[in-house]
């Protein structure tokens, strides 16, 4: 016998045993929360058509996807994110529908990528999508859940981060800059790189304090005041509103005795390009990057021909699993 049949494949595992037995106490128990707080299942399938994660949509790129063939020769891909597909099921389904809708899932995504450092290709997320609702209490819906469901698990040290990608997109309005240096220069503030962003902004001629004002983006974090440095240099009306929309968001946390919980960084901009609001990252010790992932997408649906707003989030429950082991 061939001993490598008993192996999987790089980046995916076996799970069996108490480990199992805690992933699946934990999904049910987070799901039973989601639906005290309103939110209804919601399954969609593991494979669909390769537009609904085109390049146009924002989602994961290309080259990460696993992608086939079906007999007709359609593009088929596995899941790598559930908001584009839960928005293709809400515009298909709820077209006409104008009150909220709360949704939630539980099942795996799968991206298929060499360099991920010991992350999984597939993994499994639980997660809450709110749509129709385009209000700053909406937003603080999502936090609030964020934080419910890692106190939930029996977590008390974490934090949410919060930002708002609408700052970043208002100076790149301000300074004239188009869409292609917009998606690098995304980049490399979210990555903390000022010095490959400041090269970017030296090769698109942005000067002096113009030049200033995005590389301040990496200051710009830390309690509820960062927002007043933040909002002082702002030159512009969209990311002076979307500073006073993040108040608005602390503010309703605040009223929950949740304001301990909450930090902000406007340098936090997601890979996933259908953001376009609030995005928030929670984390706690143990882990180095997120165990919950969020945001605000209002122009999502629109692609599937629905016009309306959306927030939610997704917890990696792998993470959220090894961390409690």
């Amino acid at each position: 016998m061939d001993k490598r049949l008993l192996h999987t494949p790089e980046g995916v595992r076996d799970i069996y045993g108490k480990e199992l037995s805690l992933k699946l106490s934990l999904q049910l128990s987070l799901l039973e929360l989601l639906h005290k707080f309103g939110y209804q299942d919601i399954e969609t399938p593991t494979i669909e058509f390769f537009d609904v994660f085109s390049s146009r949509i924002g989602t994961i790129p290309s080259n990460e996807l696993y992608k086939f063939f079906d007999k007709e020769g359609n593009t088929l891909v596995l899941r790598p994110d559930f908001t584009p597909s839960i928005a293709r099921c809400a515009a298909k389904y709820y077209m006409e529908d104008r009150q909220p809708l709360r949704f939630c899932y539980c099942g795996n995504t799968f991206i298929n990528n060499s360099d991920f450092q010991g992350r999984l290709k597939e993994s499994t997320q639980i997660g809450a999508e709110l749509i129709n609702d385009d209000s700053f209490q909406a937003d603080a819906e999502m936090v609030t859940l964020m934080i419910e469901c890692l106190k939930q698990v029996g977590l008390s040290e974490f934090q949410i981060t919060v930002g708002n990608v609408e700052y970043f997109k208002g100076l790149c309005d301000e300074f004239g800059i188009e869409e292609e240096a917009e998606l690098g220069l995304r980049e490399m503030i979210s990555n903390k790189n000022l010095f490959g962003a400041e090269d970017l902004l030296n090769e698109l001629e942005i000067k002096g304090s113009d030049k200033e004002s995005f590389l301040r983006i990496g200051e710009l974090f830390g309690a509820v005041e960062r927002l007043d440095s933040a909002e002082q240099w702002a030159g512009n009306e969209r990311s002076r509103l979307s500073i006073r929309r993040l108040r608005e968001v602390y503010e309703e946390l605040a009223k929950k005795g949740y304001e301990k919980y909450v930090s902000f960084d406007l340098g936090m901009l997601s890979k996933y390009h259908y953001y376009t609001g609030i995005v928030a990252n929670a984390y706690t010790y143990g882990t180095g990057d997120a165990i919950i992932k969020g945001g605000r997408y209002d122009n999502l649906l629109s692609e599937f021909g629905k016009s309306a707003p959306a927030i939610g989030f997704a917890i990696v429950v792998d993470s959220l699993i090894q961390l409690l082991s």
